[in-house]
């Protein structure tokens, strides 16, 4: 796996591919985000790690132009405490965020979940080789979704929240069982990014995101696949 660096503190970018180069990944590396968007688009990493407050073209704009063509995970690192700034970068298709400072050996264990994610279950489960519920199909081992006959994009984070929906339609799902489908660890302050995930896969299933009628909100509780057509 080759995973793309992207971060403009010189020492801690050295740091980071030094690391990943010791647990047995290639790592190549950018500082400013054209410098990023030449190597994404030259070198097609399987991974990219992107730091938000990068010189030229920031971390976002550079996440909103990686998402017009490419699913590749994505796990922002920002040293920006807000809330807000850690939701838009998930709104924009990240599969994870990390805060400065870290410790390496997390920043891996984030790298491996997300990883787990876009490979799927090593072992088969009890559910169907493909799931049908009303006109969306989802098929695990190809990890691909359609909405009557339409491939949709969904990241790999999408796609576990609609996979774990739909092993289950019509049960309501509360914010923390839904970051179950897809977290191994409750990282702090990660269950209010559920929302900004529902509404990622809103904009891709939805016919109309501001009346969804596949994924309900479900008032104090959290959300459902409706499995029945409204009339």
């Amino acid at each position: 796996m080759t995973i793309l660096v992207v971060e403009d503190e010189i020492q801690l970018n050295k740091m980071i591919r030094d690391y990943l180069e010791t647990l047995g990944w290639a790592a190549i590396s950018a500082e400013n985000g054209p410098e990023a968007l030449d190597l994404f688009r030259s070198e097609s990493p399987d991974f990219i790690l992107l730091d938000i407050m990068i010189p030229g073209l920031d971390g976002l704009d550079v996440m909103r132009r990686i998402r017009e063509t490419s699913t590749v995970p994505v796990i922002f690192i920002t040293a920006m405490a807000e809330e807000a700034d850690k939701l838009i970068g998930l709104e924009l298709g990240a599969d994870d965020y990390i805060t400065k400072p870290f410790s390496l050996k997390e920043l891996a264990a984030r790298i491996r979940t997300v990883m787990r994610r876009v490979k799927g279950p090593e072992e088969a489960d009890d559910s169907p080789a493909v799931l049908m519920v009303r006109d969306i199909e989802l098929d695990p081992e190809r990890r691909s979704v359609r909405r009557s006959e339409v491939l949709l994009n969904l990241t790999a984070v999408q796609f576990d929240i609609l996979h774990g929906f739909m092993r289950h339609p019509g049960r309501v799902f509360s914010r923390t069982e839904i970051l179950e489908f897809f977290q191994d660890h409750a990282w702090e302050g990660y269950e209010r990014t559920i929302d900004v995930h529902i509404k990622n896969i809103r904009k891709a299933l939805e016919p109309d995101r501001d009346k969804p009628v596949y994924i309900e909100t479900v008032r104090g509780v959290g959300y459902r696949l409706s499995d029945t057509v409204s009339r």
